[in-house]
């Protein structure tokens, strides 16, 4: 793909779950198509780690915070704010796949963790990056939601509820941001070859991921996972001016999976 048509050259973006696959795999890109970047993690080591391996690629800052925090989310975007200037970007890519149980199984603890990190978190790093896009005269804000925003699974059913309403949440901010010139869309991967589907593959079929996994792929029309770089590709268009018309809607990246 090439990425002339997708330049970020002096935009300012912030990628929360930036240790994570697709958070690092976005940063990286963004970095390499000419933006600044915070990232943004709740592990300080694994931030260090990350910032390590990005090193060289442009320029960049970290900030310590859980997506639930709310105090910790304001002052990542405050840093942001005070390094570069000024807010264009949020990729609120934060999640959590939770824990997999039946419904009658799960604990109100074991619902509530999944819906604070994925929604609750969500919500915030838009509440906060609201003012600096307005103050910019406008921008980008992607979320992460999921095939599980569009369609159900057995024993994912925090999972399910809060890419759900990751999406509601989205449609919402988009009517609210659009005439601010702030578009807000949500982004719907599929299986991600990355640490997250791995859980899921351990949590449903401990005793054989691998045929999970092969299961899995073979409802794909691509018969394959997909990448967190082939992601990234996506936040980076719609985080661009080239995405200028796209507001309010979920894009998928799952090789076809829910079109089956």
């Amino acid at each position: 793909m090439s990425t002339n048509r997708q330049r970020l050259d002096g935009k300012v973006a912030i990628v929360t779950g930036a240790t994570g696959g697709i958070g690092e795999a976005t940063a990286k890109l963004f970095l390499e198509l000419g933006a600044k970047v915070m990232l943004v993690a709740r592990s300080p080591d694994k931030l260090a780690e990350t910032k390590a391996r990005l090193e060289g690629l442009g320029e960049f800052d970290g900030a310590i915070a859980d997506s639930t925090d709310e105090d910790a989310t304001a002052a990542a975007v405050a840093k942001t704010v005070d390094r570069f200037g000024g807010l264009d970007i949020l990729i609120a890519n934060a999640g959590t796949e939770g824990v997999l149980k039946p419904i009658e199984a799960l604990t109100v603890a074991e619902f509530n963790d999944t819906l604070q990190t994925n929604v609750i978190g969500v919500w915030l790093a838009m509440k906060y990056a609201v003012a600096p896009m307005k103050a910019r005269g406008g921008g980008s804000i992607v979320a992460l939601s999921s095939i599980a925003g569009q369609i159900g699974f057995p024993a994912m059913s925090p999972y399910v509820a809060s890419k759900h309403a990751v999406f509601g949440l989205v449609k919402t901010a988009a009517l609210e941001l659009g005439p601010f010139n702030i578009r807000v869309n949500a982004v719907g991967p599929g299986p991600i070859d990355n640490r997250m589907i791995a859980s899921l593959q351990n949590q449903l079929a401990p005793d054989d991921p691998a045929a999970l996994r092969e299961g899995i792929e073979a409802g794909i029309p691509m018969k394959r996972y997909g990448t967190s770089e082939e992601v990234a590709h996506l936040l980076a268009f719609l985080a661009s001016d080239e995405s200028s018309y796209c507001n309010g809607s979920i894009h998928m990246i799952d090789g076809g999976y829910i079109a089956a």
